[in-house]
C-alpha cells in the first residue's frame, strides 16, 4: 500500500497581514498559522502524519506566495525514508514566488534508513524582487543508533531553472564517495542553507551577506568542513559536511539568522515549534 499525497499552499497580503489557504490531498497538511513576529509574516507547520515516506510513496507540496507577502514553513520532526522494495520513495517541493514576495523554507531533517531509494526535488520559481531562504539537511542512516546508512541510494535535487541547479546522487555502495577525503570523508551528515533571488542582488549586498556567514563560521566547529560562496548574483549557499545533525543544524539556524538580519534587517523569530 502507497501513501500518496499532496498539499497546496497560497500566502497573499491581506490589510497589511499575511495569511495562507491551503488544499491537500492524503496525510499531508499544515497547523493553525501562527504570528510570532506580527502580522507580517505566517508562521506555518507542515505535518505529515504517517511520519515517514516508504518505497512508491509521493509527497508533492506547492507553495505560492503573493505580492508583499512572507510565508514561513517548517516541520515538526525529521522527513524519514523507509526501506524499499525497488520502486522510489518521492518529496518533491515546489516553491513559487511573485514580485516582492519572501519564503523561509526550513524544514528539519531527511534521514536516509538502510536500504531506502528515495528521492528529494525542490525547485524555485522566483519572479524579480521575490526573495527566499531556505535549506536542506540530509542524514546517511543512524550510525549513533548502530543503523549505519550501507544499501540503498538516494538523489537530491535543487534547481532555480536558468540560475542555480544542485544534483547529487549517492549509493551506500560507493565507498569511494562516502569515505573519499574528497568525497564526503566519512561524514554522515551534509547540509546547506541558501538565499535565492529573483534579481540580482547588488554587490554590496551580496559582500554583505557573505561576510555575516564568514563571521558565523569563524566561530563555528564545523568550520574545517563548511564553505560560503555566491554561484552567481542570485544566489548564495553554504554547504557543511558534519558527523552527525545536531551541529550542522545548530551552523544553518545561525547563518539563517546572519542573514535574515542582513539581508532583510530582521531579528531571528525562531518558529515555536522548534523549542519543543
Amino acid at each position: 500500500m502507497t501513501w500518496n499525497a499532496s498539499l497546496s499552499l497560497d500566502y497573499t497580503l491581506e490589510a497589511h497581514r499575511s495569511v495562507v489557504r491551503y488544499v491537500h490531498s492524503g496525510p499531508l497538511r499544515v497547523l493553525q498559522s501562527l504570528y510570532p513576529e506580527g502580522d507580517a509574516v505566517c508562521h506555518n507547520v507542515l505535518v505529515h502524519p504517517p511520519g515517514g515516506l516508504v518505497g512508491g510513496d509521493t509527497l508533492d507540496i506547492r507553495v505560492t506566495a503573493g505580492a508583499g507577502a512572507h510565508g514561513l514553513v517548517t516541520t515538526p520532526g525529521a522527513t524519514r525514508f523507509y526501506r524499499s522494495e525497488g520502486a522510489p520513495a518521492v518529496q518533491r517541493a515546489h516553491l513559487s514566488l511573485a514580485a516582492g514576495a519572501r519564503m523561509e523554507w526550513l524544514p528539519l531533517e531527511a534521514i536516509l534508513y538502510s536500504g531506502c531509494v528515495a528521492e528529494n526535488h525542490l525547485s524555485l520559481d522566483l519572479a524579480p524582487g521575490a526573495e527566499l531562504i531556505g535549506w536542506d539537511l540530509t542524514a546517511l542512516g543512524l550510525p549513533h543508533a548502530g543503523q549505519p546508512y550501507v544499501r540503498g541510494s538516494f538523489c537530491q535535487h535543487i534547481e532555480m531553472p536558468g540560475v542555480w541547479l544542485e544534483r547529487g546522487a549517492i549509493d551506500a555502495a560507493d565507498t569511494r564517495l562516502l569515505s573519499s577525503p574528497l568525497g564526503l570523508a566519512g561524514k554522515t551528515c551534509v547540509a546547506s542553507v541558501f538565499f535565492a533571488s529573483g534579481s540580482a542582488l547588488g554587490r554590496e549586498r551580496r559582500e554583505l551577506a557573505l561576510e555575516s556567514a564568514r563571521q558565523v563560521l569563524q566561530d563555528h566547529a564545523l568550520t574545517a568542513w563548511a564553505g560560503v560562496t555566491s554561484p552567481n548574483p542570485q544566489v548564495l549557499v553554504l554547504r557543511v559536511l558534519a558527523p552527525q545533525v545536531e551541529p550542522a543544524m545548530d551552523l544553518l539556524k545561525k547563518t539563517w539568522a546572519a542573514w535574515r538580519e542582513a539581508l532583510w534587517g530582521m531579528p531571528a523569530t525562531r518558529p515555536r515549534i522548534w523549542a519543543m
